[in-house]
């Protein structure tokens, strides 16, 4: 009873801490939407991406309330360093490269969790004194959230590819890769033939005969599958025209053996004959 009376306690204590801040889609709107926020704390270095005391952690966006808006919203609490909006929560490392906008694009939907990271701590405690105000608006006249159609319409126009942009983005990758893999073949080149520590020396397939590529090595292979079935075919039909000229030579001397059975029996036949005298 004792240990069940503590998880309570903490999970009391952790209800508690959450602080609900009330929001409206617009002035119009009647029934106010509830965020529940909190302080975002978690072991030094777990979670890189989002600083302890720093980071305002906020459950239960809805779908129309992106980065934008919640930037937006908690900006007169102080200034708002970034917003990340996942499907659930959990650390996340601090990413060194902006992702693509063509292929790491991923749509969430639903309701989200967001982390809200201030440049000053102070800003996250004034952000929980929101909830005893009045519900904040989060689509307004100055900045006004898209809905129906008219965020259709945006997110196809989003969703064409401009061919230059997309070509320069897969230049600069290739160029990069390109660069990595020459760095790489350097320091192999460098440590070849060089003893480690221990006294092992590392075995690269520098220097070797390079092999043919997948799809070539592939088709190889299909052709001389083809090849051996056919020459197996070739070689049964072979065996089965044997066979039957063996078999047809088999028959005809059993016909001529056949013959001469019948003319020794009658043969034998007439010499049983009876004869007195």
């Amino acid at each position: 009873s004792a240990g069940k009376g503590a998880g309570a306690a903490a999970a009391s204590q952790s209800c508690a801490s959450l602080a609900a801040l009330a929001v409206k889609f617009a002035e119009r709107q009647r029934s106010p939407h509830c965020l529940l926020v909190k302080e975002h704390q978690v072991r030094e270095g777990a979670d890189t991406a989002h600083p302890p005391r720093r980071t305002l952690f906020v459950l239960n966006v809805p779908p129309y309330c992106g980065p934008d808006s919640l930037s937006r919203l908690f900006s007169r609490c102080g200034h708002v360093q970034s917003v990340d909006i996942c499907d659930k929560p959990g650390p996340r490392e601090k990413k060194d490269k902006l992702t693509s906008k063509f292929f790491d694009h991923k749509t969430l939907k639903g309701f989200q969790v967001a982390y809200v990271v201030f440049r000053k701590p102070a800003a996250v405690q004034a952000a929980k004194a929101l909830s005893q105000e009045g519900p904040l608006l989060i689509s307004t006249e100055s900045h006004p959230v898209k809905t129906g159609i008219s965020k259709w319409i945006a997110s196809y126009e989003a969703s064409i590819v401009d061919p230059k942009e997309l070509k320069a983005e897969v230049d600069a990758y290739m160029d990069d890769y390109d660069k990595k893999m020459a760095e790489e073949e350097a320091k192999a080149a460098k440590e070849e033939g060089v003893p480690d520590e221990e006294g092992w020396v590392k075995v690269t397939r520098k220097g070797r005969k390079p092999g043919l590529p997948r799809t070539e090595a592939a088709n190889l292979r299909v052709l001389e599958k083809e090849k051996q079935k056919r020459a197996r075919k070739e070689l049964l039909n072979f065996y089965a025209w044997q066979h039957r000229e063996t078999k047809r030579e088999h028959i005809a001397q059993l016909r001529k053996k056949f013959e001469e059975d019948k003319q020794r029996i009658a043969l034998m036949r007439a010499q049983r004959k009876f004869r007195p005298y």
